[in-house]
């Protein structure tokens, strides 16, 4: 039987465990039909990945499945793939049933080049020769969106950019024409556009060839998007499921409401706003610019040199948030570093710090080593990654007391108590002291880092991606930490990100940047709705939203991400030399041409 109302793929009753305990993942049932796309949601453990990985029996090797079966509906019949053996299940993985990884530079040899790695897909599974192989992939990179495909094909994974690995994966995935695709994450380490552009890419890959997908993602916008059923997962279990309109318009389970209520988004009606006046300044960045020196691979090679940062100017406001925005490569972690002392701008550039409010500003590119210090005591850092800036050999009452026994601050007990103090001003328990860093939750360690972070009472954060590694209600818990902090501290915070959605709701101003330079500039509620720029618009037409009224743009977002040369007249430009940025009405700043 191989009609239409027959589906593509069953799992019925499926569970799995690791090693000899109770399976952790159980009752998982779902259908997936043909040209349908399936969305499996939910946070990190929740099991989804591996229920994926169930269906392709690719598990850990401390993983096994305990019962349940999954059917795949093929042109002999129903296949059982949990029961086939292994040898047959190999024709399957890559020719009826493709699979796309969370990170292509995992999933792709380092040591062999891209094209022989997706040409092996049709040697192995179509039995072509080389050369017909080369002739399908190229086609498929140039359908994939590669400019030039026989470059890439000649390229190693390590030579192309994350977009550009994740469309080879996709190539890799669609080249022998599967029944079946599984995405795993498919965008979670792309920028805002590039995953707007892969999504758009899988849909239409989909449309023209019939077949069924499986979408994973934590990210309730990519489902709204994107697939036409969901299901949600939390702790190896369906919480709910069905169509993507009804889970999503009217969600039933708690869970599935709370993970709804937790997505970010951006607003879309403006509301009355004064014109910004910074009064009382504690940061200023005038003119940085800052060039590296990119040397090439031999000792004839010419170097080039490399502007990340060109022209910067901001202003923090003290008990205020500004925020900059951007995608990988602009320059947004560069000013970061700059503003604290830990990069030296190019010359001409000029940072001031205003200690307390009244006083005349310091200026930090001229400080002394011990006045640095002293500086950098009162701005401090919260990092993207708290596993790798937290010690793993280091107790929590260890990295809580560091910076103030280098700073030689108080007696031990007077520290302890600190340390104390500092976990219950961020929602820890102070029994926790005596833990090491990998005991906790990824939200709890990104507690941990804030928490150190405030050892020395500072007066100025600099959060860089703070949330963006964090689930998402794990993220608002976190989000709502620091403007609590915030406000009850009073602190000033420079705040990183390429989440549109996070940005406009902690920020005062907003500063969106593209190559190094700030293309636009205003508060949230007015760049969010009234937005002027190419670049920003793109950014804003990328921006998936739980909701089945708020579709990406996608034609917004090639106008905006492509060559500022193709940019309307009054933003184009070619080479550096970019429009200046200009007020073009008032607290709204926008690189255009007048």
């Amino acid at each position: 039987m191989n009609s239409q109302e027959t589906p593509l793929l069953q799992v019925r009753d499926l569970a799995i465990g690791f090693g000899s305990g109770e399976p952790l993942i159980r009752d998982i049932n779902f259908d997936v039909s043909r040209g349908e796309t399936l969305a499996l949601v939910g946070e990190s453990g929740s099991g989804k990945t591996q229920t994926c990985r169930a269906i392709l029996r690719i598990l850990p090797k401390a993983a096994r499945i305990h019962s349940g079966s999954v059917l795949l509906n093929s042109e002999t019949g129903d296949i059982d793939l949990i029961a086939m053996s292994e040898r047959k299940l190999r024709d399957i993985r890559g020719n009826l049933i493709s699979m796309i990884f969370q990170e292509p530079m995992h999933s792709l040899s380092p040591l062999h080049r891209v094209g022989a790695q997706v040409s092996e897909v049709l040697c192995l599974h179509r039995g072509h020769s080389k050369r017909s192989a080369k002739e399908i992939v190229l086609q498929a990179f140039e359908r994939v969106g590669f400019p030039e495909p026989e470059q890439v094909y000649r390229s190693y994974p390590f030579e192309l950019s994350g977009g550009m690995r994740q469309r080879a994966m996709i190539a890799m995935a669609m080249v022998a024409k599967p029944d079946l695709l599984i995405a795993d994450e498919p965008t979670t380490a792309l920028d805002v556009t590039t995953q707007a552009q892969v999504l758009g890419l899988i849909r239409d890959l989909q449309q023209e060839t019939g077949m069924a997908v499986i979408l994973v993602t934590h990210d309730l916008g990519v489902v709204a998007n994107c697939a036409d059923k969901v299901v949600v997962m939390r702790n190896g279990r369906i919480m709910e499921s069905g169509p993507v309109a009804t889970v999503l318009d009217n969600p039933v389970h708690g869970y599935t409401q709370k993970l709804i209520a937790a997505a970010p988004s951006i607003p879309h009606e403006a509301e009355p706003t004064c014109t910004r006046v910074v009064r009382d300044p504690i940061l200023q960045l005038e003119n940085i610019s800052k060039s590296f020196d990119l040397r090439g691979g031999s000792f004839l090679s010419k170097s080039t040199i490399i502007k990340a940062v060109r022209g910067v100017n901001i202003t923090v406001e003290r008990g205020g948030t500004f925020a900059i925005v951007g995608e990988s490569g602009s320059g947004k972690s560069t000013v970061a570093q700059i503003a604290l002392g830990a990069r030296t701008s190019d010359a001409g550039g000029i940072i001031r710090f205003w200690p307390k409010a009244g006083e005349p500003p310091i200026e930090v590119q001229t400080l002394s080593p011990p006045e640095k210090r002293n500086f950098q005591r009162q701005a401090q850092m919260v990092f993207q990654d708290p596993f790798s800036s937290l010690s793993p050999r280091m107790q929590v009452i260890d990295i809580l007391t560091e910076p103030l026994e280098i700073h030689q601050i108080g007696t031990r007990l007077e520290r302890k108590d600190r340390a104390i103090e500092l976990l219950e001003q961020v929602g820890l328990d102070p029994s926790m002291l005596r833990r090491y860093p990998h005991a906790f939750s990824g939200g709890q360690r990104q507690r941990l880092s804030i928490a150190r972070a405030l050892a020395l009472n500072p007066s100025l954060l600099v959060c860089d991606e703070p949330t963006s590694a964090l689930d998402l209600s794990v993220q608002m818990q976190v989000l709502e930490l620091l403007e609590e902090i915030r406000d009850n501290l009073g602190l000033s915070y420079l705040f990183i990100s390429h989440d549109l959605a996070v940005v406009s709701r902690i920020a005062d101003e907003v500063a969106v940047m593209r190559r190094g330079q700030i293309v636009e500039q205003a508060a949230p509620d007015v760049l969010f709705t009234a937005p002027k720029h190419p670049y920003t618009k793109a950014l804003i037409a990328a921006c998936l939203e739980p909701s089945m009224d708020q579709k990406v743009d996608l034609e917004a977002v090639a106008i905006g991400a492509g060559n500022p040369d193709t940019w309307p007249e009054s933003f184009r430009f070619t080479g550096m030399q970019a429009p200046d940025l200009v007020e073009s009405e008032p607290g709204h700043f926008v690189r255009v041409q007048l």
